[in-house]
């Protein structure tokens, strides 16, 4: 059985290496240019660059992404920079437009090419047309079934690699081709800057009445008419197997470090589990555990089982029952002293879950709360970055990230 790839998302440089740690076989971030997510952390070329090495060095592979659709202006200097990219060592680009196809082959022949999900492939004739044109991987639209994507898998040429996205946010519109954003505020969605308009709340206004606002009411959380629940796929791992894709790919380069360890964890466990003994493969529920603890929308299974209304929402707001607190710096096993880098406040006396790779959660309690900086005893880590130590009687490890869960108050 062919395993296929698990694909992360990076939106920064630590993010790339926490997705590598926690079982990423390769990760996809944005560059300097033409990438459709800019207002991430994007990499610079010497990040980059680190970046490669530390996917290289572990036998990994890291893809670029130039999946805007460019205009003339933006075709200015495009070769040399994917013949930077090149020298650099990436391993593929992802990009959605002939204009970059046609640039990439000119500048570096040898450099693999990947088409983004902003082409929306829907059909085996599609992937035939683009992989004759040079295009070794199609991520196929999200509106495809699993019936269709194991008939597209059935009539595409060999060597021709297929991948699909199993987690992450959805897009109101076909295949995230949205002008909301563009319309309303100027910030083109296709262009890497969209406003998640579709998040808004709001209101009905009669034209002869503009102050008054008439709420569409959803449900007691407001009204997000637009607001698509989030895809996981989790729970149907050998149904995606079979299928015969090449790459499942997990979306978020805007999202935190608990998104992206969480995630990655889940999915390489349950591909893992699945591939390596097909017959007696049981789903575990921790899996499905750790998807549910970072922040996200309702989850549903997109359009894979044909399900196509299941884009609009019946909870409006976001879930957000666990916060990363810190992240584990170093651990001296003599004083059993945990230095930590905070990430969300947490107090002296709390108990925490432990997020650590390839193995499963545990507890610990954080017990005599000392802020570095300051250099005195404290009872909480309340500042951004604040570096501050803790004892911890269970051993902990470089990297460890803190999780606790927030507390639901009964009125």
């Amino acid at each position: 059985m062919k395993k296929p790839e698990v694909l992360a998302p990076a939106g920064s440089l630590e993010r790339l290496k926490i997705a590598i740690d926690f079982g990423a076989d390769a990760v996809y971030i944005g560059g300097g240019r033409l990438n459709l997510r800019a207002f991430s952390d994007n990499f610079t070329n010497e990040e980059m660059a680190e970046g490669i090495k530390y996917c290289h060095d572990r036998g990994k592979r890291l893809y670029v992404t130039m999946n805007v659709f460019p205009r003339n202006h933006d075709l200015k200097g495009v070769e040399e920079y994917i013949k930077g990219l090149y020298d650099l060592g990436v391993d593929a680009i992802i990009v959605a437009d002939p204009s970059i196809v046609a640039a990439a082959k000119e500048a570096a022949p040898n450099l693999e090419i990947h088409l983004s999900t902003q082409a929306n492939i829907t059909n085996w004739r599609a992937t035939k047309f683009w992989y004759e044109q040079g295009v070794k991987r199609i991520v196929l639209a999200r509106e495809l079934t699993l019936k269709e994507i194991t008939e597209i898998n059935e009539n595409t040429p060999e060597g021709c690699e297929l991948e699909v996205f199993v987690h992450g946010s959805m897009c109101v519109a076909y295949s995230g081709r949205c002008l909301i954003s563009n319309y309303m505020l100027g910030r083109d969605a296709n262009k890497g800057i969209c406003s998640n308009a579709c998040r808004y709340k709001y209101y009905l206004v009669e034209e002869t009445r503009p102050n008054e606002y008439y709420p569409v009411i959803e449900d007691d959380n407001g009204t997000y008419i637009m607001n698509s629940k989030d895809l996981c796929m989790i729970e149907h791992i050998p149904e995606i197997v079979k299928s015969g894709v090449h790459s499942l790919k997990i979306e978020g380069r805007m999202k935190n470090e608990f998104y992206v360890a969480s995630t990655v964890k889940a999915y390489r466990e349950a591909v893992d589990a699945y591939c390596d003994n097909p017959e007696g493969y049981e789903f575990k529920q921790e899996w499905l555990d750790a998807v549910l603890k970072i922040s996200h929308r309702q989850y549903h299974t997109g359009f894979f089982f044909g399900k196509m209304g299941e884009q609009t929402y019946d909870v409006s707001s976001y879930v957000r029952d666990y916060d990363i607190v810190g992240i584990v710096q170093s651990y001296d096993e003599e004083t059993k002293e945990a230095t930590i880098l905070q990430k969300n406040r947490v107090f002296e006396g709390d108990e925490v879950e432990v997020l650590r790779a390839h193995t499963p959660y545990f507890n610990v309690k954080l017990n005599e709360m000392f802020d570095v900086e300051k250099k005195q005893k404290t009872d909480v880590a309340n500042r951004a970055h604040m570096i501050f130590k803790v004892k911890v009687d269970t051993p902990l490890k470089e990297k460890d990230m803190l999780i606790k869960g927030k507390k639901v108050l009964e009125l």
